[in-house]
């Protein structure tokens, strides 16, 4: 059974960082790619950022220059650090890790940012 742990629960001032990760085990399968969403209250879950197993990374608009995603494959881990951070960035973040044929969804994590 496929397993995802996040760590890395936050609450930061605005400027502050901190750093998610997210740790996958229980397949055999072959990791395609790895990301991060987030989904504030009343909004919808959008990407943050996504990288291949080559290492080509993604992001969306709103944290460019600020988070950085990166992977650890002999880990099967991901982690995004966030920089800069404004009260903006608060939400839920989920990591996503995509297989072969299964992509599958981690619980959560919490990150608020204060004013």
């Amino acid at each position: 059974q496929v397993q995802l742990v996040e760590s890395g629960v936050g609450l930061v001032q605005a400027g502050g960082s901190l750093r998610l990760s997210c740790a996958a085990s229980g397949s055999s399968d072959s990791i395609a790619a790895m990301g991060w969403y987030r989904q504030a209250p009343g909004k919808q879950r959008g990407l943050v950022a996504s990288i291949t197993s080559g290492g080509s990374t993604n992001y969306a608009d709103s944290v460019k220059g600020r988070f950085t995603i990166s992977r650890d494959n002999a880990k099967n881990t991901v982690y995004l650090q966030m920089n800069s951070l404004k009260p903006d960035d608060t939400a839920v973040y989920y990591c996503n890790v995509r297989f072969s044929v299964v992509a599958y969804w981690g619980q959560g994590t919490q990150v608020t940012v204060s004013s």
